[in-house]
């Protein structure tokens, strides 16, 4: 390094030391199903990212529910937090005390139900359960708009028509990122995107559907005697926030829990808690009209923003909305990267019985790097991913499989490549309900850790909607750094006091897109890849044997 770029290089770590001291930051900090991330922006320029942090945890089965324990909500945040601070210091040699604002995201839908005391009633289900059915199935039929089995109104109305001893008793219905600022902040409020995935949104209003709310409520009062019902839908579900909104500011308990140390004093603002989907969209820059994003972890969806409403209503699309209430069609899938990572977790463990011990990412990038040499049509190999339910293939629930036939080429190309496409599979039969839909898209973006291995999974992906597919720097921050952006934003706001964003009604207008391509985006370096037609063919042949074989996997779930 020369004199001169030393020098550079010296005033820009000592410029990110200041702002971090000064709290010209803002922090994110979500909720997935496997890590809970924390992540460090300058306000000023969100692209920068300052520090990182993360906690490991998982998700228990529980009385045939999954489940995580609250206990470990907070004990995770304090992990994920510290771990941030002393990545602060190594990289910048500084500790943060304060920032400008703050973001909660959290994974997506489920049920956590309080008292009026706000204690909770009974354990947090997860997204991932599938036991909602008969509810999910009553509600799309009075809606006319599709109820997926993972929506808090789902779950709601499913402990109702199950006559469950706790319904009497609720109070507050909302979703983990809720809750988690609520206690933070003590307010009961919810970002547009993720209340989308509790109660459907008039986009037009900018809140629950009105009509579909009295519905729900005319229901409610013929369904249930007096005693076991609950109390009007618009008083059990938090208020609805669009990105830009002041959605409260860390109290002194909230402190307390985020930073047992007493490092952090209270006062600190926060953005509307967003959802794993609407980080995501943020994350990748795609929340205008023909744009959408694939988010792969142990789940896996897409989000594609709508130009006009759809003209059916169809199982396999779910609709929601973009943290600032544009209307979204989401294929979501229960099962993501959560079994691939199992295989590579096992050829991890053979090569280090061999006495050749390899990073885990060592271990996914050689995998990944096989699958190109396999046949496009992944050799006759099928891998299904259904550790848990899959309603889109009409699975309650889940088992493995991977499945050949004699005829099938058996090599580590076609068995890495199957697995990839199948983490695709369930996504790409949505997919191809949107496409019948006529819905045009100029590009998807992809990010979460499984594209961190450049130009694999990501062209798999492009074969598998036979569009381009664009991955930028971030995309393996994903959704943390997509809620600090939200933070951002929301400072922004506040400190132009919304004289340029503001409508007649004092609410933000849609200035996010702008903002995001302006201040986040406008130099961003984007990977494109293009698909490959003979990918696009052997993904095509890959998801008819895909499409076939879930007579296998049902047959597993009777058997198994």
């Amino acid at each position: 390094m020369t004199a001169d770029a030393s020098s550079r290089a010296s005033l820009r770590a000592s410029a990110a030391s200041q702002t971090i001291l000064d709290g010209r930051t803002a922090l994110g900090i979500e909720f997935g199903s496997t890590r809970i991330k924390a992540c460090l922006v300058d306000a000023d320029d969100p692209s920068a990212v300052l520090a990182v942090g993360g906690h490991e945890w998982e998700n228990q089965y529980r009385d045939r529910l999954w489940t995580y324990a609250l206990d470990d909500v907070w004990t995770g945040l304090q992990a994920a937090f510290a771990d941030l601070v002393a990545d602060a210091e190594r990289r910048h040699g500084v500790r943060p005390t304060t920032f400008g604002a703050i973001g909660v995201s959290a994974m997506m839908h489920g049920y956590l139900a309080f008292d009026e005391a706000g204690e909770l009633l009974v354990p947090f289900r997860t997204w991932r359960n599938t036991n909602t059915g008969p509810a999910a199935a009553e509600l799309t039929g009075l809606f006319g708009v599709n109820i997926p089995l993972r929506w808090s109104i789902a779950h709601l109305h499913q402990a109702v028509v199950d006559g469950e001893a706790h319904v009497p008793d609720v109070r507050f219905v909302t979703t983990l990122a809720g809750y988690v600022h609520w206690r933070l902040t003590g307010e009961k409020v919810l970002g547009i995107g993720d209340a989308s995935g509790m109660f459907p949104i008039d986009s037009a209003t900018r809140d629950y559907d009105a009509d579909l709310v009295g519905r729900y409520d005319a229901l409610r009062q013929a369904q249930a005697p007096a005693a076991g019902r609950v109390p009007a839908l618009a008083g059990l579900l938090p208020r609805v926030l669009v990105a830009g909104d002041a959605a409260g500011s860390l109290t002194a308990e909230g402190a307390a829990l985020l930073d047992p140390t007493g490092t952090v004093a209270a006062g600190i603002p926060f953005c509307p808690p967003e959802g794993d989907a609407g980080t995501g969209m943020v994350a990748t820059n795609a929340v205008a009209p023909r744009t959408g994003n694939v988010s792969a972890g142990t789940s896996i969806f897409a989000m594609v923003v709508l130009e006009r409403p759809l003209q059916s209503v169809h199982h396999e699309l779910d609709l929601v909305t973009t943290p600032s209430g544009d209307a979204v069609a989401m294929v979501h899938c229960n099962n993501g990267a959560s079994e691939l990572g199992a295989w590579a977790g096992l050829f991890g463990r053979f090569a280090a019985a061999a006495g050749a011990r390899v990073e885990g990412d060592t271990v996914f990038d050689v995998l990944f790097r096989e699958a190109l040499e396999g046949d496009a049509d992944a050799g006759g190999l099928l891998a299904y991913n259904h550790l848990a339910g899959e309603p889109i293939a009409g699975l309650d629930e889940g088992r493995p499989l991977f499945v050949r036939t004699p005829a099938s080429t058996f090599t580590l190309g076609n068995f890495a490549r199957a697995q990839l496409y199948g983490v695709f599979g369930t996504l790409a039969l949505g997919m191809r309900v949107l496409d019948a839909e006529g819905v045009a898209l100029d590009r998807m973006f992809a990010h979460g850790g499984l594209f961190r291995t450049a130009g694999v999974a990501q062209r798999f992906l492009a074969a598998a909607l036979n569009a381009p597919v664009a991955v930028g720097d971030t995309a393996g921050e994903g959704g943390a750094w997509g809620i600090a952006v939200l933070a951002a934003y929301a400072r922004a706001v506040d400190a132009s006091s919304r004289s340029s964003l503001s409508t007649s009604a004092g609410r933000p207008a849609s200035g996010l897109p702008e903002y995001l391509a302006r201040t986040v985006f406008a130099g961003a370096a984007l990977d494109v890849a293009d698909p490959e037609p003979a990918d696009v063919a052997g993904f095509a042949s890959y998801l008819d044997r895909y499409r076939a074989g879930l007579a296998v996997e049902a047959a597993a779930v009777t058997a198994l």
